[in-house]
């Protein structure tokens, strides 16, 4: 996997668009003929939990472009995660379970605390949706082995430990912003530099990789979707008490083990503490 340069070229190539800085910053590159080639199209993956600023610009670039965005969804990750259900074998079944989707904190009943658990739902509700929009689009087909789509990610050079190459045998990945060395301000500042505004953080709005810096901001600058989030919060911990009976521990969003609403946001970065790594964690399709 060569991350510094262009693949060979393929019959599609398309942008997996996640609208933050970075891909909206690489999809108005491609419109100004500054990256090639020209992508067929975008592909946008809804969670359904990006907050409504995402949302908001995502309808904008969408005029902006002189491709089209073709946006998909695999359920709703907020509703999916506090689905109870039962499990379905060994010696506990017939048991409620709740799907451990998003990659909360536990803390154990010696206050012991743990890293992120369970974790599903970027290759769930992101990577399955576009690859299945992509095989309709592209035309592939079932136990095709020759690469005929190359997928775009908007990984910018800051971010280089999250590049990560394709699954599927018949798509290949690349990231254009790495081959020529654009960083994430560097993006911002070809979005000033050409009239744009600059795009909102794209991630869902309860995601555990918060820093606290972000946590803060979400509370500051967009009250509502942290009202979300501490609600989403405080119903994600109620269902894994109240139907996951075989899990030893109680979840939270924030890696404190705290409810959100009861975080001090002002311990990380700023007092010199651990600070959770998103970049190291995400698949590369979130975030960008």
């Amino acid at each position: 996997m060569n991350i510094f340069s262009s693949p060979p070229k393929t019959e599609y190539t398309v942008l997996n668009l996640g609208a933050g800085v970075q891909s909206s910053a690489l999809a108005l590159m491609a419109a100004h003929g500054e990256i090639t080639p020209m992508p067929d199209f975008a592909v946008f993956a809804d969670t359904g939990a990006e907050p409504q600023s995402v949302y908001d610009w995502l309808d904008v670039l969408e005029k902006l472009l002189p491709y089209p965005i073709h946006r998909v969804q695999e359920g709703n990750l907020t509703d999916d995660s506090l689905l109870v259900g039962t499990i379905s074998r060994g010696p506990n079944i017939g048991m409620p379970k709740v799907r451990r989707l998003i990659p909360a904190f536990g803390e154990l009943p010696n206050g012991e605390k743990t890293a992120a658990i369970g974790r599903n739902c970027t290759a769930s509700y992101k990577i399955v949706p576009i690859e299945r929009k992509l095989k309709e689009l592209c035309g592939i087909k079932r136990g095709q082995k020759n690469i005929t789509v190359t997928q775009w990610i908007g990984i910018s050079w800051d971010e280089i430990q999250r590049a990560k190459p394709s699954k599927a045998s018949w798509s290949q990945i690349h990231w254009p912003l790495l081959e020529k060395r654009i960083d994430r301000m560097a993006c911002i500042k070809w979005m000033i530099d050409n009239g744009y505004p600059i795009p909102p953080r794209s991630a869902c709005v309860y995601c555990p990789f918060h820093s606290d810096s972000e946590w803060r901001r979400l509370r500051d600058e967009e009250p509502d979707e942290f009202a979300k989030a501490v609600k989403f919060d405080d119903d994600l911990r109620t269902a894994h008490r109240d139907h996951n009976p075989t899990m030893n521990m109680t979840v939270y969003l924030h890696n404190s083990c705290k409810p959100l609403d009861q975080v001090d946001f002002d311990n990380d970065e700023d007092k010199g503490q651990q600070v959770w790594d998103f970049q190291s964690e995400c698949e590369g399709m979130c975030g960008v």
